[in-house]
């Protein structure tokens, strides 16, 4: 029997189990042992948590690590490490690498390399492609991922146009209880265009993408997941529409959820504007209006939406510094993600503690069918400590991961990480 680590004094937030007060946790080989007040440290290493959030470990469906293929923006190392920075247990790491990962021998492959960081980062589940190489032609080998360790499917940013193709996909993965991700675009309604179309993009002179091109994709998605019976789960949904659309799906029975980002819940195309035009806005989906944000905020009270993901997209400096419609999209959230979410909506007063941990936590665990989202004895000894009261300037030239491009370069927040614990080994502590 390992010594184990008693985490002690925290105000214990596990919605899963129903748990919202102060704690001790108790840790031992890899699993969590015991939740309860004042508990025998024993032989225990001991961790103070006073004043601290103690949490089931926050778990990212949406990651890019871009290891193989592009390691000078990210490796799977880094990004490991940099999820833990920012108290996330787990991660989900998207296809799009090269070779494209949508094999089971390549799905060992990152996940062994995943693995060599075992101590030092995050845990990481691949989501391999839909279809072979991303080309939307032919169906990976579904059956071989699942055994491999693939816990989605995934053409990521390429949505997955064929409709007889996502039919058979729905129905093959049926079969091995793989949900279907997708991008919502159909990019023959928004193909070129590096933001969101309204008001600002025709200000600025920038083609936009209109968001009857995430609705569309969205709703025939459904259509066809309903047909099948299958598993749809929208990646980063950013409109209102889209929304609508889900929430309509979920209330007809279908088996639809959906995940958004911290920077579609807290920033608006006028950010490309006022930004003077800087590539840390550019990202896809794009920055949408107002409305579209409050849609989504009310959304997260609601619990149409079932989880806060990152979409965590790092390009090296030089791909960035572009003049904006040469740049290519994604930013980094991996480092930010929970703790904007917490300074903008909890601190604020607009999403409550319990639904905060359940968007990060059980939430994505539930989307999945991941280990973990909980802190019941016998469950995974994956932890997130959070200081709610912490005060800090995000400082990307201390970020863990590659990537440097954020929009939240300079803004001061309350709330950040304290431990991230994996496996019951604290991996990553604040300084």
């Amino acid at each position: 029997m390992s010594r184990g680590l008693l985490i002690r004094g925290g105000r214990v937030v596990d919605p899963a189990s129903g748990i919202d007060g102060r704690r001790d946790v108790l840790l031992r080989d890899g699993l969590v042992e015991r939740v309860g007040e004042s508990l025998d440290a024993q032989d225990a290493e001991v961790f103070d948590a006073s004043g601290l959030l103690v949490c089931p470990g926050f778990i990212d469906l949406h990651a890019h690590l871009r290891e193989p293929g592009r390691e000078y923006a990210e490796t799977i190392h880094t990004g490991l490490a940099a999820a833990a920075a920012g108290g996330f247990t787990a991660v989900c790491a998207m296809p799009n690498t090269n070779p494209v990962v949508d094999s089971g021998p390549m799905c060992e492959h990152v996940r062994m390399r995943a693995a060599t960081a075992t101590g030092r980062g995050a845990r990481m589940y691949p989501i391999a492609a839909i279809s072979k190489g991303q080309k939307g032609e032919e169906l990976s080998e579904f059956g071989e991922i699942r055994q491999a360790g693939g816990v989605a499917l995934s053409d990521d940013g390429k949505w997955l146009a064929d409709a007889g193709l996502l039919r058979r996909a729905f129905e093959h993965a049926g079969l091995f209880d793989l949900p279907i991700v997708q991008h919502g675009e159909d990019k023959s309604l928004s193909e070129g265009a590096p933001m969101h179309e309204g008001a600002v993009s025709t200000r600025l002179g920038l083609a936009g993408q209109p968001a009857v091109a995430e609705a569309a994709a969205v709703a025939r998605d459904l259509l066809i997941a309903e047909l099948t019976s299958g598993r749809l789960h929208v990646a980063h949904l950013s409109t209102a529409q889209a929304l609508e659309l889900v929430r309509r799906g979920k209330a007809d029975g279908l088996r639809v959820t959906c995940e958004v980002t911290p920077h579609h819940l807290v920033l608006t195309d006028a950010e490309v504007a006022t930004s003077g035009f800087s590539t840390r806005t550019k990202m896809n989906p794009p920055l949408r209006e107002s409305s579209d944000l409050a849609a989504l905020i009310a959304g997260l009270k609601d619990g149409t939406i079932d989880a806060i993901a990152t979409d965590h997209a790092p390009h090296h400096a030089d791909e960035k510094a572009v003049d904006y419609e040469s740049a290519p999209f994604g930013v980094v959230g991996l480092e930010t993600a929970a703790a904007v979410v917490h300074d903008r909506l909890v601190a604020t007063g607009i999403l409550s503690l319990e639904r905060f941990v359940w968007l990060f936590s059980p939430g994505p665990a539930r989307v999945l069918g991941l280990p973990g989202g909980t802190l019941a004895p016998g469950s995974p000894a994956d932890v997130t400590v959070f200081a709610p009261e912490a005060r800090w300037k995000v400082d990307p030239a201390r970020f863990l991961s590659k990537g440097r491009s954020t929009p939240f370069a300079g803004w001061e927040l309350k709330g950040a990480p304290a431990a991230t614990i994996v496996a019951g080994a604290i991996v990553w502590r604040a300084s």
